[in-house]
């Protein structure tokens, strides 16, 4: 395996629009981009086993450094030779820095400039995380990408609050960058671009965040409550500046709306927990919208959840069927629901990534949001 095989190939730019088409190579495998990346907080994708995550198609999910920090733990992970061992995945992983749910924590963290003291939402016990301790975390993780801790300012904000969150998230890329020099044990690390609504901040920020020298730059503090026309005006005044020769990461954003509107402006990779999320609520993407499978009228339905869809759940149960599971509160309901969320949005990116390639994006994306509203 050889530790410093990472680097991103752009394949083809669009004269459509600003998305772009290439491939991240991992010591792990290669990951086509755009791509949409499956959330897997405590290690594994929730009610899916590594293969039915791999069967979904994807190559590569994420890990949570803040949960995988609190259970099982750095000495566990270490024992086991990191995560992918342990559960038994053998392709690329992302882990985020902790960072946001530290903040997310509100009332049980205290911020510094030194690193944040938190109170473990499972005991209450007290940590102390850094950066040098979230870059720690992620080496015995083990992922192939790694995230700089960064203070993710939360919506709304002054500008006075973001400027500070940011001028804070520049110094501990710093920090994490002079930690883990680059390509150490062959994991890439990512910086963030913060500066929360204010544009003139996010194109400091990028300007700084790039200096420092990264393999990829993500775009955090979007997708934190802020109506999507904001979200949409940050990325159209910021990414005609983000450097063409790295992987650019749009941080937990990712519905099927999404995908479209940051593919067409030059985002290669994209996470949420959405799709699992709701499908454990018994919503489902279909090509015609949303869909809830407690709904009365799918009682007798026996059409699968899409008819376009070959995953096993399509290929096998019905609507019927499957809203029958639910209202008995088996849990196969919800594994068909995520296998079946998981599957839809790592095939939507697979056919963004072809229209962009045959110059049918535009039109693709109209025909796609037309049904999709529609429905």
């Amino acid at each position: 395996m050889n530790q410093t095989n990472f680097y991103f190939n752009l394949k083809f730019k669009s004269n459509e629009c600003l998305g772009r088409v290439g491939e991240i190579q991992t010591r792990r495998g290669m990951i086509p981009t755009p791509i949409f990346m499956p959330v897997g907080t405590a290690g594994t994708v929730k009610t899916l086993s590594p293969d039915e995550v791999e069967q979904a198609g994807a190559s590569i999910i994420l890990g949570n450094t803040y949960h995988l920090y609190l259970r099982p733990g750095t000495e566990v992970l270490d024992h086991f030779g990191g995560l992918h061992r342990m559960m038994g995945w053998d392709r690329p992983m992302l882990t985020d820095s902790g960072g946001f749910q530290v903040f997310s924590l509100k009332k049980l963290n205290r911020i510094t400039d030194d690193g944040v003291e938190f109170s473990s939402h499972l005991d209450g016990s007290k940590h102390w995380l850094t950066p040098e301790e979230s870059m720690r975390i992620q080496r015995s993780i083990g992922s192939e990408i790694m995230m700089a801790f960064d203070e993710c300012c939360p919506y709304p904000a002054d500008e006075k609050k973001a400027r500070s969150a940011m001028e804070r998230s520049v110094a501990w890329a710093k920090r994490c960058r002079c930690d883990h020099p680059s390509m150490r044990n062959g994991q890439a690390l990512f910086g963030i671009v913060q500066g929360s609504m204010y544009l003139p901040l996010r194109l400091e920020s990028l300007q700084r965040t790039a200096e420092i020298g990264f393999e990829g730059l993500a775009i955090g503090g979007l997708s934190v409550g802020e109506p999507k026309e904001m979200m949409i005006q940050v990325l159209d005044g910021l990414m005609p500046s983000m450097p063409e020769n790295l992987p650019r990461y749009l941080m937990g954003v990712g519905t099927p709306e999404d995908l479209f509107t940051g593919v067409e402006r030059g985002i290669d990779m994209f996470d949420c927990v959405h799709p699992t999320r709701i499908a454990r609520h018994a919503t489902v993407f279909t090509t015609e919208g949303r869909i809830s499978l407690l709904n009365a009228r799918w009682q007798k339905d026996e059409s699968p959840i899409d008819s376009e869809c070959g995953c096993y759940a399509c290929r096998k149960f019905s609507r019927g069927y499957l809203r029958h599971l639910f209202k008995a509160k088996e849990i196969l309901g919800l594994r068909m629901a995520s296998l079946h969320n998981v599957t839809f949005m790592i095939n939507l990116m697979n056919k963004i990534r072809q229209s962009l390639v045959e110059k049918k994006f535009i039109q693709f994306r109209n025909e796609f949001l037309a049904k999709y509203s529609g429905g």
